[in-house]
């Protein structure tokens, strides 16, 4: 009887166990769930406005087919719908030709970026570096110290700089000011990167006969190869979404794809189905580069960090 009993009640403390291990996933995932829906509206808010009419837009009107009909509203004031795909379109071509000039410049000033920032890292990672007082903690404290200024102070001296080279309205204007603006982020990440890289392997290269750059693009760059895809993802997010020089900048030529969507407010309002679909098609890359290649971003990301 004393077993039973005790059975009985080792019985009711596992459920009670197993019943707020329940509430408690339930609690998560509810908040995992609630977070998900805060961060994804704005991008379904972005998507179902571009086939909205003015009307849905200002009343609010959120769920397709319930709310209102979708239209293709948004992607006909691009020459983008499906009845004027195979139509001449000077919108479609405006459009394509921001598209390419935002890639050409984020693409251009990641790559630069990245093989500039690369060299840095690994110089001030593995040998010493002494310039009057600076050290090479002091050098790196430097790169990283050019994050925290404000944009809008080199707003006209990179004005001035850019008039007396004949860079204003020019991709490579974009790409060079963009590289310089990443480079830091770089640097940060692929000194992280190198210093989990067992120096014994270099060493071991060096006896073998290989030079500094032998070693470094046999050997520091393979085991290394995560860290600039991530560092590269997060310097295209930031070309392809930089909004103040490219306004500054360009005029006609070199003008992104984010100062075409800020140009559809005007004095007869604010072209709500041609901003979302402009901001749809800037959102598309990014999202396909996150999803293809997120295990890339994850092992750059937090290399080191076991350490």
């Amino acid at each position: 009887m004393a077993s039973s009993i005790f059975s009985g009640h080792f019985y009711d403390r596992e459920t009670i166990r197993r019943f707020n291990v329940l509430w408690i996933r339930i609690f998560i995932y509810f908040g995992l769930l609630f977070w998900a829906f805060i961060c994804l509206f704005p991008v379904y808010w972005t998507l179902t406005t571009t086939f909205k009419a003015a009307v849905n837009v200002t009343q609010g009107h959120l769920i397709p087919w319930v709310d209102f009909e979708p239209k293709w509203i948004g992607l006909r004031s691009l020459g983008l719908s499906p009845n004027t795909i195979f139509e001449i379109s000077t919108v479609r071509d405006e459009f394509l030709k921001r598209l390419s000039n935002s890639v050409i410049a984020s693409v251009g000033a990641s790559t630069l970026a990245v093989l500039i920032g690369s060299l840095a890292a690994y110089g001030l990672t593995r040998f010493q570096y002494k310039f009057g007082f600076f050290k090479n903690k002091d050098i790196s404290f430097f790169f990283l110290s050019q994050l925290i200024l404000p944009p809008v102070v080199l707003a006209l001296p990179f004005l001035v700089l850019y008039k007396e080279l004949a860079l204003l309205d020019t991709k490579v204007g974009l790409i060079l000011l963009y590289t310089l603006m990443v480079l830091p982020i770089v640097i940060w990440i692929m000194q992280d990167q190198f210093s989990t890289i067992p120096i014994e392997l270099e060493e071991a290269a060096f006896i073998d006969g290989l030079s500094v750059w032998g070693v470094f693009l046999r050997i520091v760059t393979p085991l290394s190869f995560p860290g600039m895809v991530a560092a590269f993802i997060l310097c295209f997010v930031l070309s392809w979404n930089e909004y103040f020089f490219a306004a500054l900048l360009t005029s006609t030529s070199a003008k992104t794809l984010p100062v075409m969507v800020a140009s559809q407010t005007g004095s007869q309002g604010i072209s709500w189905w041609s901003m979302a679909a402009l901001s749809a098609a800037a959102i598309l890359p990014l999202a396909l580069i996150g999803l293809f290649l997120e295990s890339y971003i994850v092992k750059g990301l937090t290399a080191g960090s076991g350490k």
